[in-house]
């Protein structure tokens, strides 16, 4: 009997003989429904036999009877209502227990969001993207779709989004475009560093999103529930559907702050902070300024994370604040690294390293923060070093720079768009999406193997546009991304390591050596960190002015015209 648990209360499977009853009595359950019409084949039982054995084991049974394909709104009622009503555990059962999960589905809708209500049935062996219009739309059959088409639709409102929105019009006017992104905010995230260290303010980070969506394009505001690509269709929540010809999906990541335990319910407070939130950047500041003796602990989680640089960072300024202030040698200063290196790209390692130990700081490798206790001030670890037994360490804390465990959003790692770890899956050079020929991808969102920043995005986007316009007239693919990164590791109030690298840690300086060497610490790459990038990225980037960022060719030939 192959059972498959949605919930507690809920598991659903393949249709059951009468002699099978006593076995799901000792399974512990309470309660059956048979979602399968009688006489639907000439094997099945009817659900008189069915009752009947139930009854003598003492189980509740209800018949729902659900003809294939054929979910109606008062079926959906019926059944919440026999979950609400019968004992549980309940095993709910059709032909294969598609019926079943789907009515379980959609009986959920408004009571759980949507990829929480996907995931647990892929988890349990049903994709019901099938039905996210009606679970957007409160589990009820859609009546009025109210569906608009657009040459192209970008799911995401960042820097990837809207620079590839820029983009598409400076190369084709007459497109139509959507931008679908629910924050009424637009934020300059790789600046909340400095606003961590008290360089900047918070207000320079931020711009309200309506100012910054490029002209003539459409910004429906409002969050992705689902994807249909087989429909080229994005179900949004509330049950509205936008059509496209072509897709763009760059919404982020997700920072996964519940994720370790006790860390939602202390951020802001008990000296814990992280400069991956913009209303936390500051608090970060206060407590440096605020410490004078005690212990700092930096965290890093395990990869992939956006700007892989930042936690350490936070760790440098904080650090140098100190050190400029007198009390470096009063406190204690730990960088609690998930990974087993400082740097993923070791050029800039021996630099970044004549700073740990100007800081005197304990490199923690292999730590892992899994539970943070705010009024106790301590923070657990998973220490899992190669070839040993995990074990835990605490650490007593007066400041806590967390860096959070970063996902794909989860109505992308619930969707068909996405690999088997959660995030879209895409060619690393054409960032075309390996089985939807009309969807590309950027960001921090995609599975490319290169490192999470706004200078990548910076690069793709014309990539992306580059293809897209080049899939318009008909032909390949004619440019090719990288895998271009940069990491501005400012390692001291004024200088700054500027690590800048492609696919395979390979270097990709924007500079001649003699110009800037990126692997020692200089004044230059402050000056573009503080002064020069900030104006690139609002009046640059993500107005279609692709600085410094031309795409790279796939192909020297022309694209050519599909027959």
């Amino acid at each position: 009997m192959d059972v498959k648990t949605l919930t507690d209360r809920i598991s659903v499977g393949p249709q059951i003989a009468p002699s099978d009853v006593a076995d799901l009595k000792a399974k512990g359950f309470r309660s059956i429904i048979v979602n399968r019409p009688d006489g639907e084949s000439a094997d099945q039982p009817g659900y008189a036999e069915i009752e009947a054995a139930a009854r003598a084991e003492g189980l509740e049974t209800r018949h729902i009877p659900i003809e294939a394909g054929k979910v109606s709104d008062d079926d959906v009622m019926a059944f919440k209502t026999a979950l609400r009503e019968m004992p549980s555990p309940i095993y709910a059962h059709c032909r294969s227990g598609t019926r079943s999960a789907t009515l379980w589905a959609l009986s959920e809708a408004g009571e759980r969001p949507m990829p929480e209500i996907l995931a647990k049935g892929q988890a349990a062996g049903f994709d019901l993207n099938g039905v996210a219009r009606r679970i957007a739309n409160g589990g009820r059959v859609p009546t009025d779709p109210g569906e608009a088409k657009y040459d192209v639709v970008i799911v995401g409102g960042g820097a990837a989004g809207i620079s590839t929105a820029a983009s598409l019009k400076s190369r084709r006017p007459s497109l139509s475009i959507a931008v679908v992104e629910p924050a009424e905010v637009h934020y300059y995230q790789p600046g909340w560093t400095m606003v961590g260290a008290g360089i900047f303010t918070a207000d320079q980070t931020a711009k309200t999103m309506g100012a910054l969506i490029p002209k003539d394009v459409t910004w429906i505001k409002g969050a992705v529930a689902a994807f249909e690509p087989e429909n080229n269709a994005v179900v949004l929540e509330g049950c509205r559907v936008v059509t496209y010809d072509r897709l763009v999906v760059c919404p982020g990541l997700k920072l996964d702050w519940n994720a370790v335990e006790g860390l939602s319910e202390t951020l802001g407070r008990n000296g814990v902070t992280s400069n991956y939130r913009y209303d936390l950047a500051p608090y970060t500041w206060q407590l440096v300024q605020e410490m004078r003796d005690g212990t700092a602990v930096f965290t890093q989680p395990p990869m992939p994370i956006k700007c892989a640089g930042a936690p350490q960072k936070a760790m440098y300024l904080s650090a140098d604040h100190w050190h400029r202030k007198g009390r470096l040698k009063d406190i204690d200063i730990h960088f609690a690294n998930a990974g087993g290196v400082l740097f993923g790209v070791k050029e800039y390692v021996p630099a970044l390293m004549d700073y740990v130990r100007k800081y005197d700081a304990s490199l923690d490798f292999f730590h892992n923060l899994i539970a943070v206790d705010g009024p106790a001030k301590t923070a657990t670890f998973k220490v899992s070093k190669e070839g040993e037994k995990a074990t835990t360490r605490e650490i007593a804390f007066d400041m806590l720079h967390v860096c959070p465990p970063q996902t794909a959003p989860d109505f992308i790692r619930v969707s068909g768009l996405a690999d088997a770890a959660g995030w879209v899956d895409v060619d690393q050079h054409t960032l075309r999406h390996k089985t939807y020929d009309n969807i590309w991808s950027l960001g921090d969102v995609m599975n490319a193997p290169n490192a999470k920043t706004a200078a990548a995005a910076r690069k793709q986007a014309p990539t992306v546009a580059e293809n897209i316009v080049a899939d318009i007239k008909g032909g390949s693919a004619v440019a090719a991304y990288d895998g271009y990164g940069s990491c501005p590791l400012t390692v001291e109030r004024g200088k700054i390591v500027l690590a800048e690298f492609g696919y395979g840690g390979t270097l990709k300086p924007s500079f001649p050596k003699w110009v800037l060497d990126g692997s020692k610490p200089t004044r230059l790459a402050w000056l573009l960190k503080a002064q020069v990038l900030p104006p690139i990225y609002w009046q640059g980037m993500l107005k279609g002015h692709e600085w410094l960022a031309a795409p790279g060719l796939a192909t020297q030939d022309a694209p050519t015209e599909r027959a």
